[in-house]
């Protein structure tokens, strides 16, 4: 009798060592939140129960869940030799091809069969039946064979997953998120290394449209679909500019816009209990994002500003936004908060000694506050989100 089943492999989660049972532990409370099937830890992999074969939205869940390396709809087997001829040659008699390879391995050495000695079993029942050729080297289909204790899985299609370390396994940040194509990426970044993030997006309204809060709240759900759960602050900008116009050089307003927004964010830390904050910038993609202006960022910031970013170029950056879902929504128009009263030559290597001259008229703090207890928060759930992506 068989099983309906996927079977799930990691692989940086495997070299962990003590700390493993941390990360699995994690990983599968990941995975339940995303799937209504049942998840059992198996001698190094993980396996998801399903009643029948798995439908698309589950495996489009597990395949959005960071810390998984690859993932496979599987047949849950006994461990027999006869069983396992049969559940071979019923799946690939199914399949149109002319070479295949099985590759079988044993997580426990009491089955009586070595790896060599299953693969040439399965192959001999398996050529007999559909007359296809072996190749070992690049085989159309390629059936795998996992014998674990008592039970085996076998299964032909191997999908890549995001790898990395499960969400919220090295604890919380919060992510600078504008509505271009560089931040959602970046916060996809960090979201891979096992953080959570909570999203923080600046708009100028009422002098702009609400075009910028929209296209934050749909980069927000693309990325609840790869985190879960999500929180979203949008917070208003637009006043707090108009005093930094008055008050500083107009060289200089950029960088000053950054380093409100990072104060800011930083206060959202705060109450969020994160550790960091991330940023899209790349370095020498446009002025505010030089060297000196980042040193001029960094200065006001009270916790670690991580750029995930950093030594990217554009078009890597792109082809990761495609990849992720947050590139065409990150092409659509919107009116930016830091092009709002933008001058024609902003500074690109600004010095902090002027930063600091250029906030002299400004109470900065209540800026800080002003902005932070305007802030809209969404929470936006997951429920729906996987099983439409």
């Amino acid at each position: 009798m068989s099983e309906h089943a996927v079977v799930v492999h990691y692989h940086e989660i495997g070299l962990k060592g003590r700390n493993r049972g941390f990360f699995e532990k994690r990983l599968v409370d990941n995975l339940k939140a995303v799937v209504d099937d049942r998840v059992e830890s198996m001698s190094g992999r993980l396996l998801v129960h399903t009643d029948g074969p798995p439908e698309g939205f589950v495996l489009d869940a597990i395949g959005r869940t960071f810390g998984i390396a690859s993932y496979s709809p599987a047949l849950m087997v006994s461990a027999d030799i006869d069983v396992l001829k049969q559940t071979a040659v019923e799946m690939m008699t199914s399949r149109e091809f002319r070479t295949f390879a099985i590759a079988a391995r044993r997580a426990t050495k009491d089955f009586p069969l070595t790896s060599r000695d299953i693969n040439v079993e399965l192959g001999a029942a398996v050529q007999a039946a559909t007359g296809a050729e072996v190749d070992l080297d690049e085989p159309d289909v390629k059936l795998r064979v996992e014998v674990v204790g008592k039970r085996a899985l076998v299964y032909a299609d191997r999908f890549e997953g995001p790898g990395g370390l499960p969400v919220g396994v090295s604890g919380k940040v919060v992510s600078l998120l504008s509505g271009g194509i560089d931040s959602p990426v970046a916060t996809y970044r960090i979201l891979k290394r096992g953080a959570k993030a909570v999203l923080c997006h600046f708009h100028s309204a009422p002098f702009t449209d609400t075009s910028s809060e929209r296209k934050a709240e749909e980069l927000a759900r693309i990325i609840a679909t790869w985190q879960g759960p999500t929180t979203l602050y949008l917070i208003p900008l637009g006043d707090a500019q108009q005093q930094i116009v008055v008050s500083a050089p107009p060289e200089l307003r950029v960088v000053l816009y950054r380093r409100l927004m990072v104060r800011i964010a930083a206060r959202v830390a705060r109450t969020e209990s994160a550790k960091a904050l991330v940023t899209g910038d790349s370095l020498g993609q446009v002025a505010s994002q030089t060297l000196a202006n980042i040193a001029c960022v960094d200065d006001v910031a009270p916790l670690p500003v991580l750029r995930p970013l950093i030594g990217d170029d554009k078009q890597e950056i792109v082809r990761l936004a495609e990849k992720i879902g947050t590139y065409e929504t990150s092409i659509l128009p919107f009116e930016d908060c830091c092009s709002l009263f933008v001058p024609r030559s902003p500074a690109t290597a600004a010095s902090i000694e002027s930063c600091n001259a250029g906030e002299a008229g400004l109470d900065v703090e209540a800026l800080v506050q002003s902005c932070f207890e305007r802030a809209v928060v969404s929470r936006i759930a997951t429920e729906g989100l996987r099983r439409t992506a």
